[in-house]
């Protein structure tokens, strides 16, 4: 498939493991849209809150700390990059100690407020640009872009989340890396459904489920929900 002549916006929801930003990307890749992961966002933030030692459990302070972060986001699918003050962070923000961390930003009412604008500020950019985006996220579908013309929840079972995510982090599937795995999957979820929902699909979004597909695979099913909107919709 090839970038469509018309814009594209594809927002693209799922919980951890899930597959959503190794999809996306490769998506975006293959119609050569822009590629925007706003979960990188909320990581950015925390990154930069720890590194100046803001409290996390002062609300306030990391709201402010949303509206002054100085963020720099490169949206190629190809060289994805994340910058906060000129500082390439790409690594630091995948770090466990700001995994276990990016719940309490994530939730932050404020925070949500502040990069979800700056999460459409940047759709908006990216149709200029590029032609359309892929985004992905928790709330994609249903907040930053609910009139998205393509909108899609990514699932899978906790067991298929749990053992992609292990060997992400662990090289490995076995039962000690699931196991150191857990806490980050099934508590990140957790508290992140108190302010967004991304478990199940909302009235117009469309569900694939990859516990039992590849990334190959996963990407394929999700260009045909594509191909099957854009076919469906009026010209």
């Amino acid at each position: 498939m090839t970038a469509s002549p018309t814009p594209l916006v594809i927002a693209i929801d799922g919980p951890s493991g899930s597959g959503k930003s190794s999809v996306s990307r490769a998506v975006a890749q293959r119609l050569n849209l822009a590629y925007l992961d706003t979960g990188a966002m909320f990581r950015a933030l925390t990154w930069w809150c720890v590194h100046r030692g803001i409290d996390l459990e002062d609300q306030h302070a990391v709201a402010q700390a949303a509206k002054d972060l100085p963020l720099d986001m490169s949206t190629d699918p190809n060289s994805p990059s994340i910058q906060v003050d000129g500082v390439p962070i790409d690594e630091a923000i995948r770090a466990t100690a700001i995994s276990r961390l990016v719940s309490k930003v994530a939730i932050n009412l404020g925070v949500r407020d502040e990069l979800c604008s700056r999460q459409r500020a940047l759709i908006a950019e990216s149709i200029k640009t590029n032609g359309g985006v892929v985004a992905e996220g928790r709330d994609i579908t249903t907040v930053v872009a609910p009139d998205a013309h393509v909108r899609i929840l990514l699932s899978a079972n906790q067991g298929a989340r749990l053992a992609r995510r292990a060997k992400e982090l662990h090289g490995e599937a076995d039962h000690a890396a699931v196991t150191a795995t857990h806490d980050q999957i099934v508590r990140r979820d957790r508290d992140d459904s108190t302010v967004s929902q991304f478990m199940h699909a909302a009235p117009g979004v469309t569900l694939v489920d990859t516990s039992d597909l590849n990334l190959r695979q996963s990407v394929e099913a999700v260009l045909e929900v594509v191909r099957s909107k854009r076919a469906g919709a009026p010209e």
